[in-house]
């Protein structure tokens, strides 16, 4: 029931700002006009914001707030919302393009998501990100490093790995390459995900970061990501080792092992290993064997790689990494070894026979 102003100007004509006058009084009657319009990009991104987080979870909440605290609030967030055209949104996009050619369109793609909750709220009539032409990352010549290894690297890989001395980083790198699990479903996991007489892993928490940096364990991303893998015999024997070993560490540090839930890999005090130590770890090991460098991350396609190697058909290699989509596991983890490559010419030299 409250008077509300609304202001334009910028017109060359008293005819123009009638025509401007009869038509914002046209949405007012059909109720696309609802507040006071000036509002800017950053109080309309609180708003969205507000209801976003009610859909994700933390830790992608939590990247999502960097996003726009680092480069799209810095580039709309003081201007009215009805304001921005266009061409301000390509300049801010051809600008994360070059800075970043890999992230870019995540923060176009929030962006547009601003605009739209704006249209559902009756601020604007109209998405200007439906204008902007997406710049193409253009592909590079050249072979593309290969992020896993074959078997006599990763056999060289723990060969710099003192399995009495280092019992936990062998255990770490154990699970990661024979068990394919992600770096924080590694480091999440508890000793009563353990069943030493069935040989079996239970998958069904990560380690993740949410506000602030702060870690967090949270579920697994998707359905299929909680899952129960069966174990070899000697990474079954190589966690008993590690197990006896902690609980001797930890009974001398007066700390209680004896918990229901007591972490796997622990810090000094009992806590989550930090999300980057597995990283510290390898990055020396390579450095030391002169290993092609690969990520944690690497030693997830290392164990799919050797999977297909060993014959194991695509679904089963989708149960065992907890992909929600083939697709996924077809699309990222279908890597040939040299020996495989050798064999399909074999076979084909084979069949053809002349």
């Amino acid at each position: 029931g409250k008077v509300t102003h609304l202001t334009r100007s910028g017109f060359k004509s008293k005819k123009e700002a009638t025509l401007e006058a009869s038509r914002i009084e046209l949405q007012i009657s059909q109720g696309e006009i609802k507040k006071e319009n000036n509002i800017k990009f950053e109080e309309v991104y609180n708003e969205w914001y507000e209801s976003y987080i009610n859909t994700v979870r933390e830790s992608t909440f939590a990247r999502t707030r960097g996003m726009f605290s680092n480069h799209i609030l810095p580039e709309f967030g003081n201007k009215r919302i009805r304001t921005i055209q266009n061409n301000e949104i390509q300049r801010a996009v051809n600008k994360w393009f070059d800075i970043a050619p890999n992230n870019f369109k995540k923060w176009f793609n929030y962006t547009t998501n601003v605009f739209n909750y704006a249209i559902k709220e009756r601020y604007i009539t109209e998405n200007p990100c439906n204008l902007v032409n997406i710049p193409k990352k253009q592909v590079e010549f050249g072979d593309k490093p290969d992020n896993f290894w074959d078997k006599d690297q990763l056999r060289k890989f723990f060969s710099y790995i003192d399995q009495e001395k280092q019992i936990e980083k062998y255990t770490l790198f154990r699970i990661l390459a024979f068990c394919g699990l992600r770096r924080g479903e590694c480091l999440a996991l508890t000793w009563d995900d353990i069943n030493f007489e069935d040989k079996t892993m239970r998958i069904n928490k990560t380690l993740t970061q949410g506000i602030k940096g702060k870690q967090i364990v949270q579920a697994p991303k998707t359905r299929k990501g909680r899952r129960t893998i069966i174990l070899d015999s000697y990474t079954v024997l190589t966690l008993k080792k590690w197990r006896l070993c902690q609980k001797k560490k930890l009974l001398m540090l007066g700390l209680n092992y004896f918990k229901k839930s007591q972490l796997i890999f622990a810090t000094r005090n009992n806590t989550h290993r930090g999300l980057n130590t597995p990283s510290k770890w390898l990055n020396k090991i390579i450095d030391e064997s002169n290993l092609p460098k690969i990520t944690v991350h690497g030693f997830r396609h290392t164990h799919a790689s050797a999977l297909f190697a060993s014959g194991a058909s695509i679904k089963e290699v989708q149960e065992r990494l907890g992909h929600e989509d083939v697709k996924t596991t077809l699309d990222i983890y279908t890597h040939v070894t040299k020996d495989q490559n050798e064999e399909a010419v074999n076979k084909l030299i084979n069949y053809l026979d002349f």
